[in-house]
């Protein structure tokens, strides 16, 4: 008897031991709240009241009443919410940027846009979990196309907003050191970044509708409709979509959004585009307003007035409750329905905007 409870203390320490190892990053991984020039500058922001950020059309989080169900849905019928045989990858090859306009998709939202002769990263999350814990949290479905440390050089990494998947502090990190690339993210986010190491100079704080020019290519934060927060509070850094101007070519990038008239908008200011990559995964009758379904994505696409369309948001992580073939699936079929030109690449796959491969339908015979 007491050998057994001698061995239950050593198990139950050693348990306790590797909870706090895991957790010790969790402060970090949280990031800073804005302070001093950079609070002064949140509070002048005209999306800025009462202590928070604002969308131009009021966005519900999750419904209240839907939340008992979601929680049961989400601990049954997970099988369907997974990929049945590996998720192919394809080892990206860099090509020359001198000319022309090339997207790499690495899976979720993270992105590599080639624009004459530039590179620019959307929002990189390398890590194995979107969460501040090492032991919990949404695990990836496929490992990173490519290691952070084989990318080639980069001119600008762009954040559409501070959550976990889609501002990875271990990723940042990495890059800070790996790379010598200027960080443009929307109010406030600046402040995880400085947290983090990132040198404030390498730093670039946009508000809507502001442009920073970085390596030749003007960048735009743009309205979306969604919220933010690494942890108990909310809505203290902004959320943006992002207009990537090069000197001849255009590229739109969502970011996580609700739908809203304000693409239509986007597509009158700054349209048309070469390329779109818009978010059609993660979505639910639960939150409705702040992730578009596959057929909103496509919407958008058209409101933006943009040429290509390349899907995001899906396949990498389980952080809804739909089928995982289900986003590419009904982007894949609206976009026949409204004659929109789709390219669905394999993560990795580096797709050519002005010769794009065809839609083979590969996440069907995975899934």
């Amino acid at each position: 008897m007491a050998k057994r409870t001698r061995t239950r203390t050593v198990m139950a320490l050693a348990l306790a031991a590797a909870a706090v190892w895991a957790a010790r990053d969790v402060p970090a991984q949280i990031g800073a709240r804005a302070r001093g020039a950079r609070r002064e500058r949140i509070q002048r922001s005209p999306q800025y009241s009462q202590g928070k950020f604002h969308n131009t059309v009021p966005a519900s989080q999750i419904a209240v009443g839907s939340m008992p169900r979601t929680a049961l849905a989400a601990v049954g019928d997970r099988d369907s919410r997974r990929p049945h045989q590996p998720i192919p990858l394809v080892t990206p090859v860099p090509g020359d940027t001198a000319e022309g306009l090339h997207i790499t998709w690495y899976g979720h939202s993270s992105a590599m846009i080639e624009i004459e002769g530039r590179r620019v990263l959307l929002d990189p999350v390398w890590s194995d979990r979107c969460s501040p814990s090492r032991l919990a949290g949404p695990r990836r479905l496929h490992e990173p196309p490519v290691p952070l440390r084989e990318l080639p050089p980069i001119d600008a990494v762009l954040i559409s907003h501070d959550h976990y998947d889609h501002l990875d502090m271990v990723t940042i990190q990495n890059l800070v050191d790996l790379q010598a690339a200027r960080f443009l993210v929307p109010l406030g986010v600046g402040a995880h970044l400085e947290r983090w190491g990132v040198p404030a100079g390498r730093i670039v704080e946009l508000d809507w509708n502001e442009t920073a020019t970085v390596a030749g290519i003007e960048f735009v934060a743009t309205p979306a409709r969604h919220f933010s927060g690494r942890g108990f509070s909310r809505d203290e850094t902004l959320w943006s979509s992002w207009v990537i101007n090069g000197p001849t070519r255009k590229v739109f990038y969502s970011g996580d959004t609700g739908y809203f008239d304000g693409f239509a908008a986007i597509g009158a200011e700054h349209g048309p585009f070469d390329a779109t990559l818009v978010q059609v995964g993660a979505y639910g009758d639960a939150w409705p307003d702040i992730h578009m379904t596959p057929e909103d994505g496509v919407a958008t696409h058209v409101d933006v007035r943009g040429g290509l369309l390349i899907p995001v948001h899906w396949a990498t992580f389980n952080l809804a409750l739909h089928e995982w073939a289900e986003p590419a699936d009904r982007t894949w079929s609206e976009a026949k329905a409204r004659g929109v030109k789709l390219a669905v690449p394999r993560p990795g796959e580096r797709v050519d905007v002005d010769n794009p491969p065809a839609v083979d339908g590969w996440w069907q015979q995975v899934s």
